[in-house]
């Protein structure tokens, strides 16, 4: 026997009144639950349409001055002129940018507290034991801005005039080439400790505090430092020191003369970053909106100029793109540290 679907019993005179009563609650319902589901999405898209409603606040984790915070305010400027709300600067300097990372670290995921993210926030993991974060985990990557190249130069008492004479005399004079650091876990030791790891040289360390190597380094009292391209354009371009080879896998635009350390060191390449992160969970709506601007910015000539004028090189990558590169980055360097026993408490 045929299903037959079962007639409704509506008393004789409400018929019609009574079906169309049932079919407007139905589709009123249907609208409604529709609504309901569409909201989230809606929520999202109206809250990135209208970000940033009121003042960000941009942590960065080293003194005023230096190149984090130069390169956080070139940022911020650029942010606050496009999407008509401050971006301010706040330096809270400590641990290596420890105290700065946890800060955002612990923020709401809201967009409105970022963090100027650079290269020691990755190799920091390795550096420090019980951080009351996890930098991969708890910060969320936004858009890169700049790598920041370093140089290999000596002292003009030093008789080599490229990495190939630099390496064969140091094998030939093992101890005779002090290398100067400023400080367990900075840059210029990193790099240092990559160069010999791959290299298998003997370059006794001198370690500095801040400014203090330049002074023995231009007097010869120690011949020879990694640092980065921004702190030693003065002392190059007076001829005070010599630079043998930047780190960077390419030739950069600032010392066009000067060729990769990989032309003679094959894989050698170390390079700090600088980028925007924020608090893991930030909608990625926002996320997507901050990122557009600072491709903006590096597609902008004044703004990459000045980049380049700090011995900096543009860097631009999607979020993911980031994700991806600061997790190699972090675990190249703790190979690094690992190998050179570098602790920090």
């Amino acid at each position: 026997m045929a299903f037959r679907r079962p007639e409704i019993d509506i008393p004789i005179g409400a018929s019609r009144s009574r079906t169309d009563a049932i079919k407007f609650s139905r589709r009123k319902f249907l609208c409604v639950t529709a609504g309901a589901a569409a909201l989230p999405t809606f929520s999202r898209f109206a809250r990135a349409q209208t970000y940033p409603t009121r003042p960000v606040h941009l942590i960065v984790g080293f003194p005023a001055g230096g190149v984090s915070d130069i390169i956080a305010r070139l940022t911020a400027q650029w942010l606050s002129e496009r999407l008509g709300q401050p971006f301010v600067v706040e330096n809270r300097p400590g641990a290596g940018a420890n105290v700065a990372t946890e800060i955002v670290a612990r923020a709401q995921p809201d967009g409105y507290t970022l963090l100027q993210a650079q290269g020691s926030n990755g190799w920091n993991e390795t550096l420090y034991d019980n951080l009351n974060f996890v930098f991969v985990r708890d910060i969320a990557p936004v858009a890169s801005v700049a790598r920041t190249p370093a140089v290999l130069e000596v002292s003009p008492n030093v008789p080599v005039k490229t990495v190939a004479e630099f390496i064969g005399y140091a094998k030939a004079s093992p101890g005779i080439i002090n290398l100067a650091a400023v400080g367990q876990g900075s840059a210029p030791q990193l790099y240092g400790e990559l160069f010999k790891m791959m290299t298998g040289i003997d370059l006794p360390e001198v370690q500095y505090r801040n400014s203090g190597p330049y002074t023995d380094l231009v007097a010869g009292r120690v011949q020879a430092i990694f640092d980065p391209i921004a702190s030693s354009m003065g002392y190059i371009k007076a001829g005070q020191l010599r630079p043998l080879g930047v780190t960077t896998a390419t030739r950069i635009q600032v010392l066009p003369d000067v060729p990769p350390i990989g032309d003679f060191v094959p894989g050698y390449e170390a390079s700090g970053w600088q980028g925007l992160g924020a608090p893991a969970n930030t909608p990625a709506e926002i996320i997507t909106v901050l990122n557009k601007q600072i491709v903006a910015a590096l597609a902008d000539r004044a703004f990459t100029a000045r980049l380049l004028d700090l011995g900096m090189e543009p860097f631009e990558t999607t979020p993911a793109e980031f994700s991806k590169f600061i997790a190699g980055q972090t675990q190249k360097w703790a190979t690094v540290i690992k190998t050179a026993k570098i602790k920090l408490k």
